[in-house]
């Protein structure tokens, strides 16, 4: 069943990405409309026509590295995402250095290096290496897709409410006096915290997968033995970002501009941005752990209140009303992502594993029975 859950999905996720399609082809106007500054909005627009490849690359490729890991095959996402890195950087060089092709060419050897993952994936899925786990395709993923687009809404989301967050702070910084500065020292620190994030991200997935196989095991121990581990390891990768992130971050600008006004700006951000990197190493561990017990739903309203309520407010009445300007933006996030931390710690402390073992064999025994019968009546369809 593990293989008509996957196809459901890509199916569920390739609809979801064609409607989502005209937000990338009408950018330009879409900012427009919401009284962006033209230039920004043009720029926005040629640049979001790129990102359409790599919108129906995470339509195939999330799910099935989930595929992948939900087997312990860790090995193959690892040397497959290794090598994207690595075609990524050659290539980018080539085409923006050699080739003076710039953004777009930058775009090119995002696109390609993605791509890679997903063809890469498919190879070995279809090569034969999930013998126990694909048996092909099947008309079979074509039914009961409801409950998998109720979860999937839940996990989609509260993923979306988070990056959303960023995304709506970078458009609020769009109204600053020097609008252009202000997006640029907002987006060089963003980008940094986002490679930070892609760790606690890996964390994430990791910290999902052993609590949600823990407890499909039956296991309360293991799954709590778990926690601890991922947690103690991503809190010491989070203290050492963050050690670095106070010491570099007053040179940091200049690995992305020789703009000495954007390099004080992003200089003046330096202990916030230290306290967001180590909030943003620990935060997607305990979503994680959250995601791994089935509580997609709580944690999108714990992102709704901690952001939305509490972190664009906040950050928009400190750059505006207080006069903080990007520091005030910036101040409003991590007010926003420490109140989500803290709800969460507090939620993994409180849980009650035993209780969620139990669940868990529930939900298992439902399923079971639930694919036997599929499988049945797929069988007698087919004679």
């Amino acid at each position: 069943m593990l293989g008509v859950y996957l196809q459901r999905s890509w199916i569920i996720n390739l609809a979801i990405g064609t409607i989502l399609l005209p937000l990338y082809l009408f950018t330009t106007p879409i900012y427009l409309l919401l009284g962006q500054d033209e230039a920004i909005a043009e720029r926005a627009g040629v640049v979001s026509l790129w990102f359409i490849p790599f919108l129906f690359q995470g339509c195939l490729s999330t799910n099935t590295q989930m595929f992948l890991q939900a087997q312990m095959r860790n090995r193959i996402v690892g040397w497959l995402s290794l090598a994207s890195l690595a075609v990524h950087v050659l290539l980018s060089w080539i085409f923006v250095y050699k080739l003076n092709l710039g953004v777009p060419g930058a775009m090119v050897a995002f696109n390609i290096s993605y791509w890679m993952i997903v063809v890469g994936q498919f190879v070995y899925i279809f090569g034969g290496w999930c013998p126990g786990t694909w048996t092909g395709f099947t008309t079979a993923a074509f039914t009961d897709l409801w409950p998998v687009l109720k979860l999937s809404v839940s996990s989609g989301v509260m993923l979306c409410l988070e990056l959303w967050y960023t995304a709506i702070l970078i458009l609020i910084a769009g109204y600053m006096k020097d609008a252009e500065a202000a997006i640029s020292a907002f987006s060089i620190c963003l980008n940094i915290l986002q490679w930070v994030f892609m760790v606690g991200i890996a964390f994430l997935i990791a910290a999902c997968v052993r609590v949600a196989n823990e407890l499909g095991k039956g296991d309360a121990e293991a799954v709590k033995f778990s926690i601890k581990v991922v947690l103690s390891i991503g809190a010491s990768i989070s203290i050492l970002f963050f050690i670095l992130a106070l010491v570099f971050g007053h040179q940091i600008a200049y690995l992305f501009t020789s703009d000495e006004d954007i390099a004080k700006i992003v200089s003046s951000l330096t202990i916030y941005f230290a306290f967001s990197v180590l909030l943003n190493s620990i935060q997607p561990i305990l979503s994680g752990v959250a995601v791994g017990t089935g509580r997609q739903t709580t944690v999108a309203y714990i992102n709704i209140c901690s952001y939305y309520l509490i972190g664009v407010p906040m950050g928009a009445v400190l750059a505006f009303l207080a006069n903080l300007g990007i520091k005030g933006m910036w101040i409003g996030m991590l007010l926003g992502v420490a109140v989500q931390t803290l709800i969460l710690g507090y939620i993994t402390w409180r849980t009650d594993w035993d209780d969620q073992v139990k669940q868990a064999s529930e939900r298992l025994r439902a399923l079971l029975l639930k694919g036997d019968v599929e499988e049945s009546n797929e069988n007698l369809v087919q004679n």
